[in-house]
């Protein structure tokens, strides 16, 4: 950018000089150097964090299927990365064992309701004893509590989706035997329900960015094209700044400014729902501050968004 409004003032200055409307004297000849260091040290230093710029990544939770009941495999009706939506069925486990479990409480159950009620009615004629009737009832209780419990073992052999979103990298299949161990997920659940945009700002310009900030984006995905958006948050800690509970002393290690994480959301929410996990681009933030650098910020950032119709990376 400094060479291009450096470029654009030699012109002006030729014109200026061939036309005869100022001298070419010793002041004009310096001027080029004069402007450069306006440029530079007024203009596009200052954008840094006026006006700050950095890579944006989109992010989506992954959710580690597994199973809470063990069993066989009977069903896997979802096809791979094809929307879903919450509820819908991701595989079905055999239920027969967890089916007959729930008819033999059930069965325990109806008797055990009975016996309470003739030894109600027993104790209500002053023919039965108090504690007979307290005792049926407590089988009652545990008899309702394992049946509830049978029931939800039984309703948990169809794994349906969480939430919005798509299976990715189905290796499942009819016939495999899953279990129950959080060690073990049998599929990776992509959640589309909500999208992810963090831009990466380096820690001498994220001094001035907050909430509720202009933001323009522009994405591989979508070349050409210019997105505006809000910063929703700065995420406050990164990893190298995280003390972990350990058994050993401090471990001294080299010291680097890492890149801080502002979470911004995009005003166009369909394409934001569209853009696959993944997608990267750059992202420009306009702080209150210096406020004439955001002009310059915003043609640098739509020369990008132009440049991402040939450059790949």
């Amino acid at each position: 950018m400094a060479v291009a409004i450096l470029n654009i003032y030699l012109l002006l200055l030729f014109l200026l000089v061939r036309f005869k409307v100022v001298p070419f004297n010793t002041f004009w000849k310096a001027s080029p150097f004069i402007v450069l260091v306006l440029v530079m040290f007024g203009l596009l230093v200052p954008m840094g964090w006026g006006a700050p710029q950095g890579n944006a990544l989109v992010v989506r939770n992954a959710v580690s299927i597994v199973p809470d009941v063990a069993g066989e495999v009977i069903d896997v009706p979802v096809v791979a990365n094809t929307p879903l939506k919450t509820g819908d069925v991701l595989f079905k486990i055999d239920p027969t064992p967890y089916a007959a479990q729930v008819k033999a409480i059930e069965a325990q159950f109806k008797l055990a309701k009975t016996r309470l009620g003739q030894m109600t009615q027993l104790y209500e004629r002053d023919a039965g004893r108090g504690f007979d009737v307290e005792q049926r009832q407590s089988e009652v209780d545990q008899l309702g509590g394992q049946l509830e419990s049978a029931q939800w073992n039984l309703d948990k052999t169809v794994v349906r989706a969480p939430t919005d979103g798509y299976v990715t990298n189905l290796a499942l299949r009819k016939g495999a035997r899953v279990a129950n161990l959080p060690l073990s997920p049998v599929m990776a659940f992509i959640d589309t329900s909500n999208t992810i945009i963090g831009v990466e700002i380096n820690q001498i310009d994220a001094r001035y960015v907050a909430p509720g900030q202009d933001v323009e984006a522009t994405f591989k995905f979508a070349p050409g094209r210019i997105y505006t958006g809000k910063v929703e948050s700065v995420l406050q800690a990164i990893a190298t700044g995280q003390a972990q509970t350990s058994g050993t002393a401090v471990l001294p290690k080299a010291i680097e400014a890492a890149p801080f994480i502002v979470r911004v959301k995009l005003d166009d929410a369909a394409f934001a729902d569209r853009l696959p996990a993944g997608s990267a681009g750059t992202a420009a933030i306009y702080t209150d501050h210096l406020k004439p650098t955001h002009i310059v910020r915003r043609v640098v950032l739509r020369q990008l968004a132009i440049l991402n119709y040939v450059n790949p990376f």
